[in-house]
């Protein structure tokens, strides 16, 4: 009995690994390709930033919403009504004709992908075995690292030889697949709506009671370094054919998931034995250089470089700093450490592509880009400094 608990490879894992790999995949299979479809409808780099950002930060007003909605409703019941809205925004990219209804339908799939991710994560935490559970854990997120990687391949290649209909159709199957898995998880065990839940005075008040007050400073420094990630997500194809590098770019993605399996396990060993500080300032200096590379000696290598370095980068700290948020926690409070976290890294990655859209010129092209967001990720030192010191 005890050995099958122990069990990390069962069939809730595959579940819900495949809930949360086709959920990713749509993610990254449209942003990578949207703002190239917004620009072809002749609207600006701004606006086709917004685009991109305005899914994530659809994202980030149903993860606001999400927590309560799983314990008040259920687990299943939220996560089976918010991937159902997930699937059928896919369907309406179809009909979408203009931007204004794209940056609707935009927000609208934001909607149902935040409260998804929520929803998955969650019945993740009480389906994997408690007694390996860092262990499973990792194994469960590696879903994300896939759709990074193959995500933004897959759009690419859609866009290119079938164009934005292909890419609305590979979306549309990932979201019904991710449907599907969730569907046969069975959660009856853990799901509040199947058990009654003893009512607990919450003392938390005013902005307590959404975020964590202590996981602020560790969230702040990642959000400027999802910042840095993002620009590459939103713009890549549209520099890669400014500065003729189309065929290194796609191989960006393929290259950073790479880097980021093979390194998160040897990043979490040193930050179990070294500390925190040399994992986290190791990737904001690597990110920031990578992107100061192929903002202004773009290349071949400077691209596969940059790869590395993001991987380095927001790759590793995503782990590194949710780890981090949630070791300092109390463990009441564990819970909404995780959300201010998320909501910090997904206000950024919703509002960046906007901001750094308008640093795009006739004459500058999307370089700036890429300079303002290596400065933007070197500005996350000075903080990592500071709560990484008051941490210990």
């Amino acid at each position: 009995m005890n050995s099958h608990e122990d069990k990390i490879f069962t069939r809730p894992f595959f579940l819900v690994f495949g809930a949360l790999l086709f959920s990713a995949l749509v993610m990254y299979v449209l942003m990578s390709t949207v703002t190239e479809y917004a620009t072809s409808m002749g609207t600006s780099a701004t606006v086709a930033g917004l685009v991109s950002g305005i899914y994530i930060f659809g994202g980030l007003c149903s993860r606001i919403y999400s927590g309560n909605a799983l314990e008040r409703i259920g687990w299943r019941k939220t996560a089976l009504i918010f991937m159902s809205i997930h699937f059928l925004s896919c369907l309406l990219y179809f009909i979408v004709d203009d931007v204004t209804l794209l940056l609707i339908v935009r927000f609208i799939h934001g909607i149902g992908f935040g409260a998804t991710a929520n929803a998955i994560v969650t019945i993740a935490s009480a389906v994997l075995p408690k007694k390996r559970f860092g262990e499973a854990f990792g194994y469960f997120m590696l879903g994300t690292t896939i759709a990074v990687g193959l995500g933004p391949y897959i759009g690419g290649f859609l866009y290119d030889y079938v164009g934005s209909t292909g890419c609305f159709m590979a979306a549309s199957i990932f979201s019904a697949l991710a449907l599907i898995f969730i569907n046969f998880v069975d959660v009856s065990d853990y799901d509040p709506a199947n058990r009654e839940v003893e009512t607990v005075e919450n003392d938390a008040a005013g902005i307590e009671k959404v975020l964590e007050i202590g996981a602020i400073p560790v969230s702040l420094f990642t959000a400027l370094t999802s910042l840095g990630y993002v620009s590459i997500l939103s713009f890549y194809r549209l520099y890669a054919t400014q500065v003729n590098l189309t065929a290194a770019f796609s191989w960006f993605f393929i290259i950073y998931s790479v880097v980021l399996v093979l390194s998160r396990p040897v990043a979490g060993k040193i930050q179990d034995r070294h500390g925190d500080m040399i994992v986290c300032v190791t990737g904001i200096l690597a990110q920031s250089i990578g992107l100061f590379l192929i903002a202004f000696y773009p290349s071949t290598v400077t691209v596969f470089i940059c790869a590395i370095c993001a991987a380095l980068g927001f790759g590793t700290l995503n782990s590194a700093c949710t780890a981090i948020v949630t070791r300092n926690a109390a463990e009441h409070r564990r819970s909404y450490a995780i959300s201010t976290f998320f909501i910090f890294c997904d206000a950024t990655m919703g509002f960046g592509p906007a901001l750094l859209g308008s640093f795009v010129s006739q004459t500058s092209g999307y370089a700036p880009v890429y300079f303002i967001s290596s400065i933007i990720t070197l500005m996350a030192l000075p903080i990592c400094l500071y709560s990484l010191r008051k941490n210990k």
